[in-house]
């Protein structure tokens, strides 16, 4: 059974002191939920949340990190600086990763590769951009995006996955798909997935929706039979927004 998710992706917002201050006001305002509450504060405030969390029942993910072991890469982050700290899950593919630093299909199968092998979760986000959209050629553009990354995996390697659709023209803007584009898209994800690898995996992957949600949207958003979450960008730097999102669960 594929479980409810809801992330929140901080992005390079929140001090070492406000971060602690959001982590706060989130622990203290959580209620009950069956959803897993993910937080994915910037690098130098992971390991604090790591620890301010610990006993909380919330996951702590990182936004990126590099597909080397190791090595001379200034500014970067491998994997097994995450881990040692107690970091296993890692968000890859964010549009903003692929718009601004170039990363492309190829770059990131090499990171989920990098990921699994340090027996990291994975939050793989795509999606398309407007263009593609307004030219029908958004389903085209996720196929590749998912057959490019992912879909060198094998079979058992998909426990370790989450996917993360996010209409690039969604994001940060204030334009939400609606409601039934995203079920849309979402069971054409499954249904892709099932073609490839079978309907056990394509049953049991969680695909979150990211893309402009808020507390007024997620309960529609979040009642189609094949959206399991979201992943939050805006909406999860105010913990009474964020928390509204996971209780639409």
């Amino acid at each position: 059974m594929r479980k409810n998710i809801v992330a929140g992706n901080w992005k390079m917002h929140k001090t070492y002191t406000e971060t602690l201050a959001l982590l706060d006001d989130i622990v203290a305002q959580k209620k009950e939920t069956t959803a897993e509450i993910i937080v994915a504060p910037t690098f130098v405030n992971l390991k604090a949340a790591v620890d301010k969390v610990a006993s909380q029942n919330i996951t702590v993910a990182a936004q990126n990190m590099h597909q080397a072991e190791g090595g001379a890469f200034t500014g970067e982050i491998a994997a097994n600086m995450l881990t040692d700290i107690g970091v296993q899950t890692v968000i890859l593919g964010h549009s903003e990763r692929r718009a601004y630093f170039h990363e492309t299909d190829a770059l990131l199968a090499n990171k989920v590769d990098t990921a699994l092998k340090h027996e990291m979760r994975v939050i793989f986000c795509f999606g398309e951009e407007l263009k593609d959209r307004q030219k029908n050629n958004h389903f085209n553009i996720v196929e590749y995006q998912l057959r490019d990354a992912l879909f060198h995996l094998e079979k058992e390697n998909w426990k370790s996955i989450i996917l993360a659709y996010e209409p690039v023209w969604a994001i940060g803007t204030g334009e939400t798909a609606s409601p039934e584009q995203a079920q849309e898209m979402h069971q054409f994800i499954r249904e892709l997935i099932a073609k490839v690898y079978g309907n056990d995996v394509a049953e049991n992957v969680s695909i979150l929706y990211g893309g402009s949600v808020k507390p007024d949207n997620a309960k529609e958003i979040f009642s189609k039979p094949d959206v399991d979450g979201g992943l939050i960008g805006g909406a999860s730097l105010k913990a009474t927004d964020f928390l509204a999102i996971v209780n639409a669960i």
